[in-house]
């Protein structure tokens, strides 16, 4: 890898990505390609290390002459596909974006890399960031996803994902692009956009605003911390096989409730209110389809890679709401950018409380 394309590298795993390249590869140059939707910005790439190794770029994946002219100016040999509609939330209420950014984007740039790279591959790669959502629900024994499991998915956003890594893996076996994939858990720490669930919790405590959680909050994720997300996707880029894919997660299952309440305990110790946070939580009507559970299997990348995570559930939290309040001009800036106040009041607001 000499030269490397980051789609999405405004965003919330992207833009810890950058950092993790430039932090840790000091021979690589990075070009980010970002739209700066709602959820991208530009205050994620602020105080990078070696700035002159990134040139940022804003610009729509689904533009195929724009794709094209960074690969080739840029001479990029390498392209790390981040750019995504990502929350579920979004697509129930809206899907049309999902389709076009997450099929259409992804198409665009497998169709970008096939003409750049006009069959001289080797030395190539196009890697491609995709979620644990595209295997469905999971119930309480049932055993964790694997690289294997049948694709299932049951939501807008997690059926776009599902049709990209589809579309991936056809250029692979069709064209002989190659091609690595990585189906994540869902990713936490800094720089996440607010509305996704531990940064909401957070940032509504400070504010004394309810805690709103999905019905019973009895639902599963497996938690992955961001730097060991990063971590793993360098690896699947060094020594990853072409053609193949690695589960990436956290190593934990718990309910959602229990890391909204591990988070109030944090706060109380870090940031003591007027009382216990815990206080605030609230039960909200659950969202349509909503998946029970997502466990995954890392045997693969832990076996053929030596990667597992370094952080458990409780550093991590630790660090991301050491995080959150030592970064109070970045959350500021960003909860005041765009449709972000507009989107909690419809999403959570008018949902009411059970």
């Amino acid at each position: 890898m000499k030269n490397i394309l980051i789609t999405g590298g405004a965003g919330f795993i992207g833009s810890n990505f950058v950092r993790h390249l430039l932090r840790l590869a000091p021979d690589l140059n990075l070009v980010t390609l970002d739209a700066l939707t709602y959820a991208g910005s530009l205050e994620n790439l602020r105080g990078l290390p070696d700035e002159a190794r990134h040139t940022f770029v804003q610009g729509d994946i689904c533009d195929a002459a724009l794709v094209e002219r960074i690969l080739r100016e840029h001479q990029v040999d390498t392209i790390v596909h981040f750019a995504a509609e990502s929350h579920v939330d979004r697509s129930i209420l809206g899907p049309a974006p999902f389709v076009q950014t997450n099929i259409v984007g992804t198409f665009t740039l497998l169709e970008a890399a096939r003409q750049a790279w006009d069959g001289k591959f080797e030395g190539k790669r196009f890697h491609h960031v995709s979620t644990d959502e595209v295997f469905g629900s999971l119930g309480p024994g049932d055993p964790a996803f694997e690289e294997t499991t049948p694709y299932e998915p049951r939501s807008p956003y997690s059926a776009s994902k599902a049709s990209s890594d589809h579309l991936v893996r056809a250029y692979f076996h069709t064209y002989g692009l190659p091609v690595t994939l990585t189906n994540c858990s869902n990713n936490y720490g800094p720089y996440q956009f607010p509305e996704k669930l531990i940064p909401l919790m957070i940032l509504n405590a400070l504010a004394g605003k309810p805690l709103p959680v999905y019905g019973d909050g009895k639902q599963v994720r497996d938690w992955l911390y961001v730097e060991d997300h990063c971590e793993a996707i360098r690896l699947v880029l060094e020594r990853g096989r072409a053609g193949e894919t690695y589960n990436v997660g956290g190593g934990n299952q718990p309910h959602n409730i229990d890391v909204v309440t591990e988070l109030c305990v944090l706060l109380d110790e870090l940031r003591p209110g007027p009382g216990p946070y815990a206080g605030l939580i609230i039960h909200v009507p659950d969202r349509p389809g909503h998946d029970r559970r997502y466990a995954m299997n890392i045997g693969r990348i832990q076996s053929e890679l030596g990667w597992s995570p370094r952080h458990d559930l409780k550093r991590g939290l630790r660090a991301t709401v050491r995080w959150y309040l030592e970064n109070e001009a970045w959350v500021r800036a960003v909860s005041a950018q765009n449709d972000y106040q507009a989107w909690m009041d419809k999403n959570y607001t008018k949902r009411g409380a059970k």
